[in-house]
């Protein structure tokens, strides 16, 4: 292939040179990170270290598999779908930990936000409150969001605790391991196909798989701030918030995916900050429509005190107005980034 300037990198060289540099990146990054890992795991003081290890390893994965999967006719096809979906179930199986974590905390600020002070005496505090202090909360949703946040914490606790031992577990596995070793071969040697010549078509395909995805949204619906349309779906059948928050997360996976074909055609430049502001919108409204699903779960617990379905009631519909407001932020931001690039 005859050497050429990529205007769109701004740097020099073949379509198959500036891709195989950043796969060859994104190797290094892991194997730096697996090396982090298992030296912050044999320290006893290490945990914080193994996390942010974990996150990094996790976060190199990421970028490879959508780098496998959106310039695939650049790449051996067989080489490439045979580790992408095991880079995918490496990512998968590391987020669970830090998932669980997010949910825990985001759902005890939101008991602590919508319950105000608690009403029972504390040690420190043995009169009543007086009412001024107890905020607008109802006496019901007060009484009932301690036993709430116990509930959780006591759920979510134990499947956080599990996610780490499955995250370790699988990193001791022989199938992480042939992961690592294919990932070795990519630092040093990416199987590029013969006439990989051109990045543009495959980032100008994730383009277009996004711009539909995000056509088949009710924008003009999440256009308007508290229509309710997420409570109201949340609230009817079992499956319809999963239905329903479906194609927002489809979106969210292509948001991914066009960014890292940005990462791949421009370097590691900071993304425009309405395109980044899309993706923080739709990480928030992941990231609610889990926590509401896991209060929904919480009230389902059986024989626990009406108060305390109470407090997770209410609980589970301020997640979907959080879900709501999340649509809301994401129409704002993307239809300025469209009216923009017009």
């Amino acid at each position: 292939m005859a050497q050429q300037h990529h205007e769109m990198t701004g740097t020099t060289g073949t379509a198959g040179e500036v891709l195989a540099a950043y796969l060859q990146e994104q190797a290094t990054e892991f194997l730096r990170s697996l090396r982090l890992h298992r030296e912050s795991t044999t320290d006893a003081q290490g945990a914080e270290a193994s996390l942010e290890a974990a996150r990094a390893l996790r976060r190199a994965a990421r970028r490879i598999g959508a780098t496998l999967h959106t310039f695939r006719p650049l790449l051996d096809t067989e080489w490439a779908a045979s580790l992408r979906p095991e880079l995918s179930w490496l990512s998968d199986t590391l987020a669970q930990e830090h998932a669980y974590a997010t949910r825990l905390h985001r759902l005890l600020n939101a008991l602590h936000r919508l319950s105000g002070p608690p009403l029972v005496p504390s040690p420190a505090q043995p009169r009543a409150p007086r009412a001024e202090e107890r905020g607008s909360a109802p006496r019901g949703l007060t009484v009932g969001a301690a036993k709430a946040a116990a509930l959780l914490e006591r759920q979510l606790t134990l499947a956080k605790t599990r996610a780490h031992s499955a995250a370790l577990q699988a990193i001791g596995s022989s199938r992480f391991h042939a992961v690592a070793d294919n990932v070795a071969v990519l630092a040093s040697e990416v199987p590029l196909r013969d006439g990989a010549d051109d990045l543009k078509p495959p980032a100008a395909k994730a383009d277009a798989d996004l711009a539909e995805a995000v056509a088949a949204l009710p924008l003009g619906q999440a256009g308007h701030p508290y229509n309710a349309e997420a409570l109201v779906h949340g609230l009817a059948a079992e499956t319809a918030p999963d239905a329903q928050d479906a194609p927002w997360l489809k979106v969210r996976s292509l948001l991914r995916l066009h960014r890292y074909a940005l990462e791949v055609l421009h370097g590691h430049a900071a993304p425009e900050p309405r395109l980044a502001e899309a993706s923080h919108a739709l990480n928030i409204h992941r990231e609610a429509a889990a926590a509401a699903s896991a209060a929904a779960q919480a009230a389902r617990t059986p024989r626990i005190a009406p108060a305390t379905a109470y407090a997770l009631g209410v609980l589970h519909a301020d997640q979907r107005h959080e879900v709501e407001a999340a649509r809301f932020a994401f129409q704002q931001a993307w239809q300025h980034e469209t009216v923009s690039t017009r």
